[in-house]
C-alpha cells in the first residue's frame, strides 16, 4: 500500500543500560506474575520505560504500525477510530502521527503512570484505565474501525479472552492487529495451544477472517513476533 513506513532498527549492541532494561522488561513477565503484580512493575517503570525500550531493543510499535499502513490506502486512514490496547506510554500514536495517520486514536491500559505519560503528549482522544479480557469493558459493542496491539502478550499480561473483547468493540469489516514473540507460543501456558485455538475458533464462527500471519525478526531484544492480522465480518 501507499505510504511510509518506520524504518525497524536491527544493528543493536547493548549497552550497560539496555542490560537493565532488559531485566526489569524481564521481571515484568516472569513467570507466575499475577496482573497486578505486572502493572505495579510498569507504573514503577513508567519515568524511564521510553528510554528503556529505545527502537531497536523493542520494535513492537513499529512493527505493529508498518503492518497497519500496510493494511490501508492513504484515502483510508483519516477518519479511523482507533483503539491502542496496552498502548502503554502512546508510542504507537506517536508513531501514527508520524507517518500522517489522521485519526481519533483512544487509548486502554492497566497502569495508571503510563496512561498519565501517554495524556501528557496529547495525541489520545479517550483514554481508558481497565485491563481487557478479564472482564468485558465499558466500551461499545462494534465501536472502533482497527483495534491493535503492541507487546500486550506475556505472562500475566491480557489473557487470551482478551481476543474476543477486542472483536466485540470492533466494527464489521474493521482491522485487528497484534504481536506476541514467537517463543510465548510455546512456553506460556496462557497461549500455548490456546492463542491460535482461539483466532480459528472465531473464524469457524465466522465473526473473523484472517488477513495474514507473519513471523518478523527483531520484535523484542532480538527475537521473533509473530504479527497477527484479521479483519472483522459483518456476520460477528
Amino acid at each position: 500500500m501507499d505510504g511510509k513506513r518506520i524504518p525497524i532498527v536491527t544493528d543493536v549492541k547493548m549497552t550497560e543500560a539496555d542490560q537493565k532494561a532488559y531485566q526489569i522488561n524481564n521481571s515484568a513477565r516472569k513467570k507466575g506474575i499475577t496482573h497486578e503484580e505486572m502493572v505495579k512493575v510498569y507504573n514503577n517503570w513508567a519515568d524511564k520505560y521510553d528510554n528503556d525500550l529505545r527502537p531497536g531493543l523493542y520494535n513492537g510499535p513499529e512493527i505493529v504500525v508498518n503492518a497497519l499502513t500496510d493494511c490501508l490506502t492513504k484515502d483510508k486512514r483519516r477518519n479511523l477510530k482507533l483503539l491502542d490496547v496496552a498502548a502503554g506510554t502512546g508510542r504507537v500514536g506517536e508513531l501514527l502521527l508520524k507517518i500522517g495517520f489522521e485519526c481519533s486514536m483512544d487509548a486502554l491500559d492497566p497502569a495508571e503512570k503510563m496512561l498519565d505519560i501517554l495524556k501528557s503528549k496529547g495525541i489520545y482522544k479517550r483514554t481508558w484505565h481497565d485491563s481487557i479480557g478479564y472482564h468485558q469493558t465499558e466500551i461499545p459493542k462494534d465501536e472502533y474501525d482497527v483495534v491493535l496491539s503492541a507487546g500486550a502478550m506475556a505472562e500475566g499480561h491480557i489473557p487470551v479472552a482478551a481476543i474476543d473483547e477486542m472483536v466485540r468493540i470492533l466494527k464489521p469489516g474493521g482491522i485487528l492487529i497484534t504481536i506476541i514473540r514467537e517463543e510465548y507460543l510455546t512456553k506460556i501456558e496462557e497461549y500455548t495451544g490456546k492463542l491460535e485455538h482461539c483466532f480459528q475458533k472465531l473464524v469457524n464462527e465466522k465473526k473473523i477472517k484472517l488477513v495474514s500471519r507473519t513471523v518478523v525478526p527483531n520484535y523484542s531484544f532480538q527475537n521473533n513476533g509473530v504479527v497477527y492480522i484479521y479483519e472483522a465480518l459483518s456476520t460477528k
